[in-house]
């Protein structure tokens, strides 16, 4: 009974959530529910998407929600490291350095076009990414929790650009594209805009203890054995596939799982399916698979035909 209850007070919380941001952003429903699983599972998000499509809005609005410390880096070849994870400043009245912190030490980091910055600057996300602290002067400082980054990228204008390397990359537990809204929804938006801004509607629904609370729940999300077997087959497949140069590595695997745990809190349940790993597969999986003609329709579309052969275990 008590574990009813948490399921449906979890169900009614995360649709507080996207009711509320969808109040101020236009977004789908299942894209949305996407960036919160990431969140929720402690990873980080990618969004190959065109300028104008709301992902700053996206961004900004979820922290406003459960009341996170927000910021943006714009990212150009020009940004150092430093710019990210801030650095020692003399104070010369009191004779030492102090440490200012870069906007890398918030809940939420929004890095806008994070393929214009160079390897150097990139690789610098990498340690706050996978370990939560960054190190700088020989100091290693904890970063806040939850912390949560959502990269952008633009996948058509490419000049002036260093794509990510495939480490980069595999630090995105789930990268996704917001696509254009539909006719009616690009008119909801311009009623929406037409004498105030929408956003201004949003207001926090979780806190950050709450939020944390729900991560803590997704670790707790059963896994069955024949389902790691079945997550284990993928990864296995993409390594064998005729088109692939570069498969899943098992930390690949792993994140497929803590998605599918994640997704399955979502829904209020305390158990993973096989339809939780396929819906998350090809959003964990799709950019962690480097195809021949490196094109990403095409690892997109390897990951859909290993998920359409590959057996699904008996509930």
């Amino acid at each position: 009974m008590a574990h009813e209850r948490n399921q449906h007070r979890v169900s009614s919380v995360i649709t507080k959530l996207i009711e509320m941001i969808q109040s101020g952003v236009m977004i789908e429903t299942a894209r949305l529910e996407l960036l919160l699983t990431a969140l929720l599972a402690g990873g980080h998000v990618l969004l190959e998407d065109v300028p104008g499509t709301g992902k700053t809005l996206v961004a900004r609005a979820l922290a406003r929600t459960i009341e996170a410390r927000f910021k943006r880096v714009q990212a150009t070849p020009d940004l150092l490291p430093s710019d990210i994870t801030g650095g020692a400043i003399y104070q010369q009245q009191e004779n030492r350095f102090e440490f200012i912190e870069g906007p890398i030490f918030a809940n939420i980091v929004l890095v806008d076009e994070i393929n214009r910055a160079s390897p150097r600057t990139q690789s610098s996300l990498l340690e706050a990414m996978a370990e939560g602290q960054v190190t700088t002067d020989g100091f290693s400082r904890t970063l806040p929790h939850p912390f949560f980054v959502i990269a952008t990228q633009n996948p058509i204008d490419m000049a002036g650009t260093f794509p990510l390397p495939e480490a980069q990359l595999d630090r995105f537990l789930i990268a996704l594209d917001l696509g254009y809204p539909t006719f009616e929804a690009e008119v909801t938006i311009l009623e929406r805009e037409e004498h105030s801004n929408p956003f201004e509607r949003i207001q926090p629904v979780l806190s950050l203890a709450d939020v944390q609370k729900l991560q803590a729940q997704v670790l707790e999300v059963a896994v069955a054995r024949p389902l790691k077997e079945y997550i284990i087959r993928l990864n296995q497949a993409t390594r064998t596939h005729s088109e692939v140069i570069l498969g899943m590595s098992p930390r690949a695997g792993v994140g497929v799982q803590r998605a599918a745990q994640s997704w399955a809190l979502l829904r209020g349940r305390t158990f993973a399916t096989a339809d939780d790993v396929k819906a998350v597969a090809p959003y964990v999986m799709g950019h962690r698979v480097l195809t021949r003609d490196r094109h990403a329709t095409t690892a997109r579309a390897v990951v859909q035909e290993i998920l359409n052969t590959v057996a699904v275990p008996l509930e």
